[in-house]
C-alpha cells in the first residue's frame, strides 16, 4: 500500500532561479541537489516538513517506452500551503516580488486564502484555516 506523499514536481525553466525563489524569497530549504543521467534533482521544502518539492527542469525526457514526453512550466497540479496568518505572509510575500492573483487575501468560510504564482507560472495556494477547520 502506497504509505505517504514524500515528493511533488514542479516544473521550472532554470533551477537556479526557482531554487532563490523558494528559498530566498518564500523561505524554504533546500533539501537535495545532485546530478544523475537523468538531470539535475534539485528539492526544497517548509523547514520541518517531511514532503518535498522537486524543481524540474522543463524539457523532453524519455518516457521508458523510448519516446520522449514534454514538461512545460505552469502545467501542473496547484499545491496549497498552510500559514497561520495569511494577510500578514501575503504583504511578507508581496514585499519580495511574488505576484498574486488578488490584491488582498480573500475570505471564505473556511479560512483566508492567497493565490499566487512562481516565477515559471506554476501556481500555488496559501491557506489560513477557519479556527474550526483543521487540516
Amino acid at each position: 500500500m502506497i504509505d505517504k506523499l514524500v515528493v511533488v514536481t514542479v516544473v521550472v525553466k532554470d533551477q537556479d532561479m526557482a531554487l532563490d525563489f523558494y528559498t530566498k524569497v518564500l523561505g524554504m530549504e533546500k533539501r537535495s541537489d545532485f546530478t544523475s543521467p537523468g538531470g539535475r534533482w534539485l528539492t526544497v521544502a517548509p523547514k520541518g516538513q517531511d514532503i518535498e518539492i522537486a524543481l524540474a527542469k522543463a524539457g523532453s525526457y524519455p518516457d521508458g517506452k523510448g519516446e520522449k514526453v514534454e514538461i512545460r512550466p505552469g502545467q501542473g497540479a496547484q499545491w496549497s500551503f498552510h500559514t497561520s496568518d495569511c494577510k500578514k505572509d501575503f504583504d511578507e510575500l508581496k514585499s519580495r516580488g511574488v505576484k498574486f492573483d488578488q490584491s488582498k487575501p480573500a475570505e471564505f468560510p473556511y479560512g483566508i486564502q492567497a493565490n499566487f504564482m512562481d516565477p515559471d507560472g506554476n501556481r500555488f495556494v496559501m491557506v489560513q484555516m477557519a479556527a474550526k477547520q483543521a487540516w
